[in-house]
């Protein structure tokens, strides 16, 4: 059986094709499965990244959350409903609706996220629902509706084909959005005259392609468009008729642009790039039209945020570069419904349907589509002022859906605390453990990608349909059931009657389309031409852009070509800039700057890339990427463990092995979101930015903090194997481990800084009594192994790190029922006879190593065509070309 359905990852929002095969002997939850990219589908035309690619090894019952739990104990889901409601009501009763909280995640539903803004808005009565966009996106929502009036993103990425100069800014999309770099390559490949330019502080993967690198200094972004705006002004190259006609405020706009950044010389010095780069930046900006600006967190995740989407859109309003093919602001998000969940308010600042508080109409409007009895009526807490509130005890009860903030939220430790003192903390996850759940009264089991179904919005405005392959595992239930089951039980029954995603799109729908054209009220999201879609072609929905609308049936794939938008005047809105510096600043204790991000390999806090062996194979561990001066400077060696710290902040440190590369500024590190207490005993990083957010949208300032570095000064290191996960690890007596799941064991990185003097005893304690072992005191080195009916169940090797052996091999000989004789023999040694050290995986689809592409490139391979033609690296997803791109580079 063949499906279609779309890709739980970033916001790129890629058609995936899934073959499940259907056969008897397979249990319903292990049916074999098979994805590949939609050749149709407008978003990626067949191609997946790493992580889609692996999409199948994700499809398990390990680690699934399959029933209702209160206070860790199973419970009938009747039961567990009936506490949630109960719980909900009566905190009502006695503290008010604003006592309640919803906290969303982009990784819902559109109709999941629906019913729960409904619920909380218009029946429980207050606006106290934010979601985990509020960390990727919300920074540009406001700055789309302070220029367009509306959140409406102008262009699509067809217009990508379509430029003659693609500007990326705080974007890394050769490993955060691989699908449209990908785009960007072809792109470049077709057109040699397209100009690249990537604007970030990191040399990136992203960089591969560039003509054109401006290692800004972190948080100048403003000062260099507020630079480029001016520029264009002196060179005569405003484009005046689009201006008179369709914007209004540029005289403000210029007067800060020059108070700030008139003279180039001085803004390429306080961006601390060439002076010769920047004018060349400038100079093809201003001579080619079309021009695309893709931008990202790099821009959003600042105290400055929506002033830098304001800098770029600022640029692209006054040189009229907007609404027609090759040109416009992209701004990218981060989830695969990101965009849906602002569509249906999923916000504390949005009503629904692109619909604000600010308008006293609006919420009259929403009120009386929804016949709500209890419609909120101002904004309500945003994310991080939401658990802030928890802790002084104004939250008393909270509904945390699909997400894990205690690692994603900046401040982990205060999340952790407001957790802890929350009366009442209800999640919905398909997930069994996460740093988060460890904290819920009630937990109840959601379905996940393969099971759930409905529609997810890209960053393009396009509506897709996310499809079920499978059954729902175990008790598990949609998202929207479940909501509507509690609201059911709260008194709101006629209104949650819902008995599928399609009833609750239609109303979806509807509601966009509700008193949209009444004069002053015409809103940029409207499908609703689809509120009496049938269930029949609803299942058969195909991605579409909206607006859907009576006058665009087929949908839209840009905006604003009219000139026109959503103002009350029509008119786009230049805003005056003002550069400010982040406020989390360096200083004598800390006097370093951190700045986060993804990796290729991995998505937010691992909870499903995490149970993808496949998806280590890239990075295994938490790191720290450090410039080689930095490293002299702090004693540091290539793969040292080494702690960061923020003692005015936290007690808790982040420890990872140290990544020495030029591709950092000095004085400043990159250390990845991922790793948390599942993984990793000390690889939040959360913990060590401050709750600092931009005043307008509330996104926290995750680009900078100021953190303390110093080497972990380790006794030992080894590597442990081990057939179970060995859940009583992180009790051990070591300062370090790192899970890191293999094919058919668990292994292990363990370091610590006391010494032991006695490994056998060790072993026996925490393990179990070795079988085979080896020892060299001399060295601190100790090998050792437990058999038991034949089969291997652990080995341990305590050694140097740079003499740890790739795990492989090792972890093949847990698939054994029984051990041979002959591997036996070498099972200390930690390799088998033909193995050969191919290096750290480069092309996690084919396991390619870096010694392997770099003996290939020594035999004469000179291109990535031909070192796909003899490895296959980079012949699959393509994740991997950049970094094939830069050893090329680098051998040749």
């Amino acid at each position: 059986m063949q499906c279609k359905t779309t890709c739980p990852y970033c916001g790129v929002g890629c058609g995936v094709v899934a073959e499940v095969a259907e056969t008897a002997a397979a249990p319903e939850y292990e049916q074999p499965i098979r994805v590949s990219g939609d050749l149709d589908h407008p978003a990626n035309q067949g191609r997946l990244c790493v992580k889609g690619s692996a999409l199948v090894d994700t499809l398990t019952t390990r680690g699934r959350l399959l029933t209702p739990q209160l206070h860790g104990q199973p419970v009938a889901w009747d039961d567990a409903l009936e506490q949630v409601a109960q719980g909900f009501t009566r905190t009502i009763a006695e503290h008010g609706p604003d006592a309640v909280a919803f906290y969303l995640s982009g990784q819902l539903l559109t109709e999941d996220y629906y019913v729960a803004n409904k619920l909380i808005k218009g029946f429980i009565g207050t606006a106290n629902i934010d979601t985990n966009s509020r960390l990727c996106m919300a920074s540009a929502v406001v700055a789309h509706k302070r220029a367009f009036g509306s959140d409406t993103v102008p262009l699509c990425y067809d217009d990508i084909d379509q430029a003659r100069l693609l500007v990326l800014v705080g974007s890394n999309a050769a490993w955060n959005h691989p699908i449209l770099f990908q785009r960007m390559q072809a792109a470049k490949q077709r057109t040699p005259a397209l100009k690249v330019v990537v604007i970030d502080p990191r040399h990136t993967a992203t960089c591969e392609l560039a003509d054109l690198h401006l290692a800004i200094k972190p948080a100048t972004d403003t000062l260099l468009f507020n630079g480029l705006l001016h520029y264009l002004a002196a060179a005569g190259r405003l484009n005046q008729p689009f201006i008179d006609q369709h914007t209004e405020g540029l005289a403000q706009a210029l007067a800060e642009a020059e108070r700030s950044a008139a003279e180039p010389d001085r803004v390429a010095d306080r961006c601390d790039i060439a002076r010769a780069d920047l004018q060349q930046f400038y100079r093809w900006f201003t001579e080619t039209e079309r021009t695309v600006t893709f931008y990202s967190q790099g821009v959003n995740q600042s105290s400055s945020g929506v002033d830098n989407g304001n800098a770029i859109i600022n640029c692209h309003l006054a040189t009229g570069r907007i609404g027609k093919p090759g040109m416009g602001p992209l701004s990218i998000t981060g989830q695969p419904n990101a965009m849906g969940g602002r569509e249906v308010g999923g916000l504390a600042n949005q009503l629904a349907a692109h619909m604000d508080f600010e308008h006293p109409a609006s919420i009259d409007r929403v009120q009386r589509f929804w016949n709500a009895p209890n419609m909120a009526q101002r904004n309500g807490l945003k994310a991080v002022e939401l658990f802030q509130a928890m802790e002084r005890g104004e939250i008393k009860a909270v509904w945390i859906m699909a997400t894990n903030p205690v690692v994603s939220l900046p401040d982990g430790d205060q999340v952790r605390r407001a957790l802890q003192a929350c009366p009442l903390v209800v999640v919905s996850d398909c997930v069994a453990q996460t740093d988060t759940s460890e904290l819920a009264h009630i937990r109840l089991p959601a379905t996940g990608w393969s099971e759930k179904d409905g529609t997810v919005t890209n960053s393009e405005r396009c509506i897709s349909r996310q499809r079920a392959l499978l059954p729902a595992r175990g008790e598990a239930r949609h998202d929207w059931r479940i909501i509507s089951d509690v609201a059911r039980r709260m008194g709101f029954a006629a209104a949650f009657s819902y008995q599928s995603p399609w009833q609750i799109f239609r109303e979806h729908a509807a509601l966009s389309a509700f008193e949209n054209n009444e004069q002053g009220a015409r809103r940029d999201f409207d499908i609703g031409v689809l509120a009496d879609i049938s269930e029949a072609a609803y299942q058969q929905l195909q991605p579409i852009q909206w607006p859907v609308t009576v006058d665009a049936p087929q949908g839209t794939a840009r905006m604003f070509s009219d000139g026109c938008f959503f103002t009350a005047n029509g008119r786009a809105r230049f805003i005056p800039i003002i550069p400010r510096p982040p406020q989390q600043q360096p200083d004598q204790q800390r006097p370093l700057v951190m700045n986060t991000g993804r990796i290729r390999d991995q998505w937010h806090t691992m909870t499903r890339t995490g149970l993808a062996h496949s998806l280590f194979q890239h990075r295994a561990e938490p790191f720290i990427e450090l410039h080689p001066q930095d490293a002299r400077d702090y004693g540091i060696e290539q793969n040292q463990l080494v702690q960061l710290s923020s003692p005015a902040l936290t007690a808790t440190v982040y420890i990872g092995r140290a990544r020495i590369t030029d591709s950092q500024r000095p004085g400043e590190l990159f250390v990845p979101m991922h790793w948390n207490r599942q993984f990793a005993s000390h690889g939040n990083m959360g913990s060590l930015i401050e709750s600092v957010t931009d005043p307008l949208s509330g996104q926290p300032e995750s680009k900078q903090a100021a953190v303390q570095l110093e080497p972990l000064p380790v006794q030992w290191q080894a590597l442990l194997l081990s057939r179970g996960e060995q859940a009583n690890l992180p009790a051990l007596p070591i300062n370090y481990h790192c899970r890191i799941p293999l094919q058919h064991s668990q292994s292990w990185r363990l370091a610590s800084v006391r010494p032991v003097t006695d490994w056998r005893a060790w072993c026996a304690q925490h393990l179990s009594r070795p079988v085979l072992e080896f020892a060299d005191p001399s060295a601190g080195h100790y090998r050792a192994a437990a058999i038991a009916n034949g089969q291997l169940e652990w080995v341990l090797l305590v050694l140097p790190f740079a003499q740890l052996p790739d795990t492989r091999w090792l972890d093949s000989l847990f698939a054994d029922s029984t051990i041979p004789a002959e591997q036996l023999n070498r099972l200390l040694a930690g390799c088998g006879s033909n193995q050969a050290d191919t290096g750290p995986i480069v092309c996690s689809c084919f396991q390619i190593g870096q010694r392997a592409i770099e003996a290939e490139i020594t035999a004469g391979a000179c291109s990535v065509e031909q070192l796909g033609g003899t490895l296959a690296c980079g012949t699959n997803c393509g994740s991997c070309v950049p970094e094939l791109q830069a050893l090329l580079r680098s051998c040749l």
